[in-house]
């Protein structure tokens, strides 16, 4: 019962932050890698809609999934279903507004929302006054698979 009442305290931060779930504690990273369960890494290529916020003041010089420290005037995004590393065109379909992000962190954690980008790229969006807006996210290019993820499974055994 404590862990759901600090799931959904967690989730009402977000809320008002516009941020996702930092994994800068062991706990955190739990945390995050348990509320990414559930999400399928997308290699299609597709075009997804749904809705985009950007990361809240809390997360500026945090570690970012692939290690590198988000810098808020950056080009960094975070996604859970596409890979990191991937380069996407994410496009505010209020006023059709365009940047070119890299996915280089997972989240956001919040039903509804595909992507998190910094708080540059949603001042180019024209979407930080709202702090959420509907986007189209169309994946540009996707990194190489890892070794692990396209290997054919053992069948020898």
């Amino acid at each position: 019962m404590k862990t759901l009442r600090k799931v959904l305290l967690a989730s009402a931060l977000c809320l008002l932050w516009g941020g996702h779930a930092s994994a800068d504690t062991p706990q955190k990273q739990a945390h995050a890698e348990k509320a990414a369960q559930g999400h399928r890494i997308d290699r299609s290529g597709k075009t997804r809609k749904g809705k985009a916020s950007f990361y809240g003041r809390r997360f500026h010089g945090k570690k970012m999934a692939n290690g590198e420290i988000m810098k808020p005037d950056s080009n960094a995004a975070a996604s859970k279903t596409l890979p990191v590393g991937t380069v996407a065109k994410v496009t505010n379909l209020e006023n059709n507004k365009s940047e070119v992000v890299v996915v280089k962190d997972r989240g956001p954690y919040v039903d509804g929302r595909i992507i998190d980008v910094t708080p540059k790229t949603a001042d180019k969006l024209d979407m930080k006054e709202e702090g959420v807006a509907p986007v189209a996210v169309t994946p540009l290019k996707l990194p190489p698979k890892p070794e692990a993820e396209s290997a054919p499974p053992d069948k020898a055994k």
